[in-house]
């Protein structure tokens, strides 16, 4: 299989050891993967501000330049879902969006494609796992906690493939952290009250660290932890991952 790896504006920028671990795996696994130059941003940031038809032509871009793959997987669970969820509507029109069809998470990929039964190397750590809005609720990556359906995580299942780890959930377990993308801006106050409800609930489990599919929520509570002086640390989930490799 073809796969096309989409790293996220803000994870080149702000935490590219997350898209180097995501690289990291699929190599492992074998996977045909190429890292399309000329990508550039999805789009989410312009339409979640209301700037929907500047979104439009970084859809078309992205549809185009990832069309050819069988998949296209990111380190990052709110962009894959934006591209999953939004792009068919806003490429309505103009012709059918093939990249809504092909796009993962990684967390996604690995579980439901590959469906890999173990991973190289150890993380002898207290770990607190993040559940993000976007990953829970529009990938389908846990079950949500106000559904009264069999309850699961792939992000658990794949961490639980590391030698050494403790794997926590912090109580109300899917509620949201907070950042919401442009809500941080706006509403910042309620923004960082919630970031600061969200890690009190990661510590109270007695992690060490907080990891989850989006640098976003984690760099958020990363910030709000920083500047309180908490003692904890976030890692994107590919890096627990690729710890091995």
């Amino acid at each position: 299989m073809k796969v096309g790896l989409f790293i996220p504006c803000y994870v080149d920028a702000l935490y590219p050891e997350a898209g180097v671990a995501t690289y990291k795996l699929l190599k492992h696994f074998d996977v045909d993967v190429s890292y399309p130059e000329k990508q550039t941003c999805c789009g989410q940031p312009m339409a979640n501000a209301g700037f929907e038809r500047m979104a439009k032509p970084l859809a078309r871009k992205f549809d185009d330049m990832f069309k050819d793959f069988d998949y296209v997987v990111a380190p990052s669970a709110s962009c894959a879902a934006y591209v999953k969820v939004f792009y068919p509507h806003i490429l309505e029109g103009e012709h059918e969006c093939v990249s809504s069809k092909k796009i993962m998470d990684i967390v996604e990929f690995l579980h439901d494609v590959l469906k890999i039964t173990s991973l190289p190397g150890s993380f002898n750590h207290v770990v607190s796992v993040h559940n993000s809005c976007h990953g829970v609720r529009e990938l389908g990556l846990s079950s949500p906690s106000e559904r009264n359906i069999p309850q699961f995580n792939k992000i658990i299942d794949l961490l639980k493939l590391i030698d050494g780890i403790t794997i926590k959930e912090p109580e109300r377990k899917d509620e949201c952290c907070g950042f919401g993308g442009m809500f941080s801006v706006e509403e910042t106050a309620i923004s960082i009250r919630m970031g600061e409800d969200k890690i009190e609930r990661h510590m109270a489990t007695g992690a060490e660290y907080v990891t989850g599919p989006d640098s976003s929520c984690l760099m958020h509570m990363a910030g709000i932890a920083k500047r309180e002086n908490k003692n904890i640390k976030f890692v994107h989930v590919s890096q627990i991952l690729a710890a091995g490799l």
